[in-house]
């Protein structure tokens, strides 16, 4: 899987996460693009907020992380996005999701279709294909050239099996959680299968080169060319997961646009989620020395299994 360039365009949801402690910005696709622009890559978010003064937040937000919002619609008739955190006694996050809000209705622009010609890296998530004219628009997007790469995002009730199916059929990599991958597995039948079997397969019955699949406070698993990488995870004290399994997105293309060995490249993104679950809200501010910290004080070995 050759990526012609490190242009990034990351596609979807831009929001205010209402926490117990404050709003604070998120968006999965927002989070990542932030997080590689703090790792030193070229990332541009594209989305849509209302004209309102949450929107106005979000954009001077983003442009004093030093990113871009040439992309970044505004609608005039929708609300900016807002979601409700509820943290449980372990600080793990449920999400309620307003709807319908800006980025439901996000246009295939001029510049949105240059942009993704251009990209050699193309993000997007399932949570913002939840109505129709997003959902159409990042189709168009996927027949362009450039290595495709989907973040499934279940949030009840937008998990439809007939909306993620052909999103992740023009997909090249594909990562997700560990429920995430038994949903697929109770769509096909296979509830009973065990985790590599089931990997296989669905690496198999989608066409795609590489699957990760996060777990928590357990790790993660990277399967590609046939062979498995496993990375137990790293002990932090959570104060809560929001945008933890972005950053370590982040983390795991920084580290394989720069052509890092996958077992390490696993291992550099379980820190940076690691990281970031350390800290409150989804983009506290990056700190790579903290990272490396974490790296090189609980590093723990690499499983590797080839089949």
């Amino acid at each position: 899987m050759e990526i012609k360039n490190n242009e990034i365009l990351c596609f979807g949801e831009v929001l205010w996460d209402r926490l117990p402690s404050g709003a604070k910005a998120g968006g999965a696709p927002m989070n990542v693009a932030l997080h590689l622009n703090a790792i030193g890559l070229d990332a541009t978010i594209a989305s849509s907020v209302g004209n309102d003064e949450p929107g106005a937040e979000l954009k001077k937000f983003l442009e004093d992380a030093g990113m871009s919002t040439s992309l970044v619609q505004t609608d005039e008739e929708l609300p900016t996005s807002e979601v409700l955190v509820h943290l449980d006694e372990n600080n793990n996050a449920t999400y309620e999701i307003c709807e319908p809000v800006a980025w439901d209705d996000i246009r295939l622009t001029d510049s949105l279709m240059k942009k993704a010609k251009q990209a050699g890296l193309f993000i997007y998530g399932s949570l913002a294909s939840r109505n129709p004219l997003t959902r159409e628009t990042l189709l168009s997007l996927l027949d362009y050239d450039g290595v495709k790469l989907i973040d499934v995002n279940f949030r009840k009730p937008y998990d439809s099996q007939k909306v993620v199916e052909p999103l992740l059929e023009k997909s090249d990599i594909v990562k997700l959680n560990d429920d995430e991958l038994e949903v697929f597995a109770e769509w096909h039948n296979l509830s009973n299968t065990d985790e590599h079997s089931l990997v296989e397969w669905f690496v198999k019955h989608y066409n795609i080169e590489m699957l990760c699949v996060t777990k928590g406070e357990k790790g993660a698993l990277l399967y590609c060319n046939g062979q498995f990488y496993e990375h137990p995870g790293f002990k932090v004290n959570a104060v809560d997961t929001v945008g933890a399994g972005d950053a370590f997105l982040a983390g795991l293309i920084a580290s394989l646009l720069n052509k890092k060995k996958p077992a390490d490249a696993l291992a550099f993104a379980c820190a940076t989620g690691a990281f970031v679950a350390s800290k409150a809200g989804a983009t506290p501010k990056y700190d790579m020395d903290e990272i490396e910290k974490i790296l090189s004080a609980d590093q723990q070995p690499i499983e590797k299994n080839t089949l």
